[in-house]
């Protein structure tokens, strides 16, 4: 596969979340589509990342690997910031690349400002987010991706696109959110062992 190159409008987490508040004070949202819902979805995310900022705990298991990572990696997570699947998210792998002294950089760049790049990591063909893609800082080449959810919330997302309309959309974010709330990042990190 040929190597990843990283966008140069990447933003560090704490960039990607005052932008977020700068377009929020303007009623915008990242990306091409902007409408009030999605101005919505990006408020509550805000109050999401928030949350989760103060409250994830990261597994022993997690912070040996992160204590044991050598050669300099950048994380580069695809998102938009109505995505509430990057909300769910981002905080964590925040936390991992802090943890990690410099060895691991965080970058997050809209995906809808660099088409080829998602074109290259879509999801079941579709241009699902958050995608993040661990690459190697030096050789450019792609370590491993992991994206858009974790395997329970993307079971919940193919139920509800499969259901032909007999569940709502209310229903099914409903549902989805309130799996992020119990299992409060577990799986995600277990799947980020997985990929290490």
């Amino acid at each position: 596969m040929e190597p990843v190159t990283i966008p140069s409008d990447a933003l560090s987490y704490s960039d990607y979340r005052s932008l977020i508040k700068k377009l929020l004070s303007k009623n915008l949202t990242t990306g091409n589509t902007v409408t009030e819902s999605y101005v919505e979805f990006t408020r509550l995310n805000e109050y999401r990342m928030d949350r989760l900022e103060n409250k994830v705990e990261l597994k022993e298991e997690l912070v040996q690997k992160v204590s044991q990572l050598q050669r300099p990696e950048v994380w580069l997570v695809l998102s938009e910031a109505w995505c509430g699947d990057s909300a769910q998210t981002l905080p964590v792998f925040d936390k991992i690349a802090r943890l990690s002294s410099g060895t691991i950089q965080l970058l997050i760049t809209g995906r809808d400002n660099h088409p080829e790049l998602m074109k290259r990591f879509l999801t079941d063909g579709s241009r699902s987010v958050p995608v993040l893609l661990r690459v190697n800082k030096q050789s450019g080449q792609l370590i491993s991706r992991w994206g858009p959810r974790p395997k329970p919330a993307q079971e919940i997302m193919l139920k509800w696109k499969h259901a032909d309309g007999a569940i709502s959309k209310e229903d099914f974010q409903k549902e989805l959110h309130l799996w992020y709330a119990v299992d409060q990042t577990m799986t995600l990190q277990k799947e980020l062992i997985e990929i290490w």
